[in-house]
């Protein structure tokens, strides 16, 4: 390998780890809110929730979403355990003539 090569290579590989580290410091920044995201309703912050092979067996547990613990990630987190406000814009028209 030339020289040339080796420093493109090393130039890309500089630039994925600043990369890296860049995503990990927004991520490590948390939520904007001051008190943190609320926890998931459905799951209470687990992220992990009854699997429905657990649900409606005769006690046997086990299949390919939970692997066989019984616990698959929560729907309405994603597995995150924390509930996420979506913004939506809602407008209201009324019926009423001006």
């Amino acid at each position: 390998m030339g020289p040339l090569v080796l420093a493109s290579q090393l130039a890309t590989g500089l630039g994925v780890i600043a990369g890296a580290v860049i995503v990990k410091s927004v991520m490590d920044a948390g939520p904007p809110m001051a008190g943190g995201w609320p926890h998931c309703a459905t799951c209470n912050g687990t992220g992990r929730t009854a699997c429905l092979c657990s649900r409606w067996s005769d006690g046997d547990v086990g299949c390919r979403t939970c692997a066989g613990s019984g616990r698959m990630a929560c729907r309405s987190c994603g597995g995150t355990g924390t509930g996420r406000p979506i913004p939506a814009q809602v407008t209201i028209r009324s019926n009423r003539p001006p």
